[in-house]
């Protein structure tokens, strides 16, 4: 039976070495015991070294909190202090502008209207043909259209100058060596001369101002403006005195709208199909037209010169042939007078033909005239109303190619009937005239052989 010391002795063996491997080297109770207070001893200091610690942390956490807190309060003093020199500020600005706006006066008036003017100066600068010659006079005045502040005296001064140098450009006529940019955006020198801001030519054609560029171009088509081509040359040779020119109010606008007319042919070529065929039967009755009158004016002339001899008939004219049917091969007076009117209605009914020729055709011609620029006109309707349906919409530049047919051909249609009508009027009367002077000769020869049979 084990004594009750070692049994202790080996319940705190079992304590300790579960605490510290190195109790379980104790040789003895007495070393275990002294192991156990050093752990203790050790156990103290580290409890006593961590609670210094935390007290010393406990001060310096203390210390920040009061640190910040004087921060904050030193935060909140500066916020409160510029909050109120905001105001104050705030307050001052407004006074100040107050005063300012008290003391500009009429100054602002000025500024808004300077601020107009120079606007309004870079719009037309920018437009102008001037500006090939003169480029790069706009940028000043666009920054002083969006200024802030008051103009100072020199930009009101070159503002006046630069109004008063388009006044004087605009009344001369200048020329110089200049840029025209090509079709394809190339650059080539020519001899350029402007007429003040109304137009500009060189070698005898219109030129365009390109504003994107700050240059001038030959217009793509001259069109009807080369009607005038022979005073735009005579304004490029001249070196003195007056001369007759051509001028675009407008600054070019007019001539951009001139140079695209479309000349006789394009007005023609818009009939398209039904145009041609009218102007075939025009041309085909004035052919016809021109053809009878020469004969007719023919016919008259030998007409007249066989009134002046009626004793001798010749066949070369209808009078003689009518004369030849009724007097006969040898001369001999008719004495049946039945017959001698059948003869002559006979010969004057194979000489009225001849006389009346394409007259039916004029006739025709007036009649068909308008209704083929009817037919044109309804063509060119259904074409604008067909570009109205693909486009969905009414644009006038849509429309105007099938409207420009339909007018066209109306104005065909009526400008060959309305000739052909005068012209066969004329050669109604014409006819009518040798027609009358056939019967008369005929009733008087006929008139004539019955007062002879009677005589007799």
């Amino acid at each position: 039976m084990k004594s009750p010391i070692k049994s202790l002795a080996a319940a705190l063996c079992l304590s300790i070495g579960a605490l510290s491997p190195v109790a379980m080297a104790a040789a003895s109770l007495d070393e275990l015991m002294k192991e156990v207070r050093e752990g203790r001893a050790a156990e103290a200091r580290e409890a006593a070294q961590r609670e210094a610690d935390f007290k010393a942390a406990r001060a310096e956490q203390t210390n920040m909190l009061r640190k910040a807190e004087a921060e904050l309060a030193a935060a909140e003093a500066d916020s409160a202090r510029l909050s109120s020199e905001f105001d104050a500020n705030e307050t001052s600005i407004s006074q100040q502008n107050a005063l300012l706006r008290q003391r500009e006066g009429n100054l602002g008036e000025l500024f808004g209207v300077t601020r107009q003017v120079a606007g309004d100066t870079a719009n037309n600068i920018e437009q102008s043909i001037i500006s090939a010659q003169l480029p790069g006079r706009t940028a000043f005045l666009r920054d002083l259209a969006g200024a802030k502040t008051l103009p100072s005296i020199v930009e009101l001064e070159r503002l006046w100058f630069d109004i008063q140098n388009e006044m004087t450009q605009s009344g001369k006529v200048v020329k110089y060596d200049g840029k025209l940019v090509a079709a394809n955006g190339e650059s080539l020198p020519a001899k350029i001369t402007r007429v003040g801001p109304f137009a500009a030519s060189s070698d005898g054609q219109f030129l365009i101002y390109q504003s994107s560029l700050e240059a001038l171009s030959v217009l793509p088509k001259q069109g009807m403006l080369s009607a005038f081509k022979g005073s735009v040359e005579s304004v490029e040779t001249a070196t003195d005195g007056y001369i007759r020119g051509v001028v675009d109010p407008g600054r070019g606008v007019i001539f951009g709208l001139y140079s695209q007319r479309p000349d006789f042919w394009e007005r023609i070529d818009q009939g398209e199909a039904v145009g041609y065929v009218i102007i075939l039967v025009g041309l085909a009755g004035v052919l016809c037209w021109i053809w009878q009158v020469i004969y007719l004016i023919g016919v008259r002339a030998r007409v007249s010169a066989q009134l002046k001899n009626l004793d001798a008939p010749k066949d070369d004219n209808p009078l003689g042939r009518v004369m030849l049917a009724f007097r006969g091969d040898k001369n001999n007076i008719e004495e049946e007078f039945d017959v001698a009117e059948l003869r002559i209605s006979e010969a004057e009914a194979r000489e009225i033909p001849k006389l009346e020729r394409f007259q039916s055709f004029l006739r025709l011609g007036v009649a068909a005239g308008p209704l083929l620029g009817l037919i044109g006109t309804v063509i060119g309707m259904i074409v604008t109303f067909q570009a109205i349906t693909e486009s969905g919409s009414s644009d006038p530049k849509l429309m105007a190619q099938g409207i420009g047919q339909a007018m066209i051909a109306t104005v065909l249609g009526l400008g060959i009937a309305i000739p052909l009508l005068f012209g066969n009027s004329v050669l109604q009367s014409m006819s009518r005239g040798l027609v009358q002077m056939l019967d008369e000769q005929a009733n008087g020869m006929l008139a004539e052989s019955i007062e002879r049979s009677r005589g007799a």
